[in-house]
């Protein structure tokens, strides 16, 4: 077991760091995935990435409602902004409004120390430079002890496991993955605050596949469209 565990750290610390920059992802021009919960669609998640040079801008917009027997119960609407420079982080901004609940988040970069100034609902202040935003878009994120949430800033402190290598079917395409679990380790949090989410990428490309947490019910998250 030690030695299964040891070969599991040194396949992440050596692939990871290898690819650990979002030049990486230089192909993806788009990504398109749709919200379930308990298995039954409900709304979308979509990214498209632009550049200029080595310069990179990624505009997302998610939206989706819950309904029953035709009356609107839950409606969620958010669009942001990701931009990087020269392939480092320099910038996030986004607006939600969460069932008629307005929420933002800036997050711009110190010029002095390079760490992180957080203009949100929930956190304004510093934070440290290694953290990562929380668009689950790039797999950095399974190296960070931390994200940032991109709903209102929030930092969530994290342990991150890897649960094993999967076969993911979607539509008529299979992907070889790599899953891990993300958790908060905070024990004070309350329970809907507590993050618990499970996050599948593709093994050779570090695309993000699907991801499926429970809260109020089953949610996944379903690969749909790339180009």
């Amino acid at each position: 077991m030690k030695k299964l565990l040891f070969s599991i750290f040194i396949f992440f610390t050596i692939s990871f760091q290898t690819f650990s920059h979002v030049e990486h992802y230089a192909k993806f021009n788009y990504l398109e995935y749709e919200l379930f919960r308990n298995n039954s669609p409900i709304g979308y998640h979509k990214f498209e990435f632009k550049r200029d040079g080595k310069n990179l801008i990624i505009d997302s917009e998610i939206k989706f409602k819950i309904t029953k027997l035709g009356i609107d119960l839950y409606q969620y609407y958010a669009a942001g902004q990701e931009k990087y420079t020269d392939g480092v982080f320099s910038g996030f901004n986004s607006e939600t409004n969460q069932n008629k609940k307005e929420k933002y988040v800036n997050i711009s970069i110190d010029t002095t120390d390079k760490n992180l100034v957080i203009d949100g609902s929930s956190y304004k202040g510093k934070a440290d430079k290694d953290f990562i935003i929380g668009t689950w878009w790039n797999h950095e994120i399974v190296q960070k002890k931390a994200q940032i949430s991109a709903v209102s800033g929030r930092i969530i402190e994290q342990k991150v496991e890897f649960l094993g290598k999967e076969d993911v079917t979607l539509g008529d395409k299979t992907y070889k993955t790599l899953r891990f679990n993300f958790s908060s380790t905070d024990p004070s949090l309350s329970k809907d605050k507590k993050l618990n989410i499970d996050i599948w990428y593709e093994e050779d490309t570090y695309l993000w596949v699907k991801a499926a947490f429970d809260k109020t019910g089953f949610w996944e998250y379903r690969l749909k469209e790339v180009r």
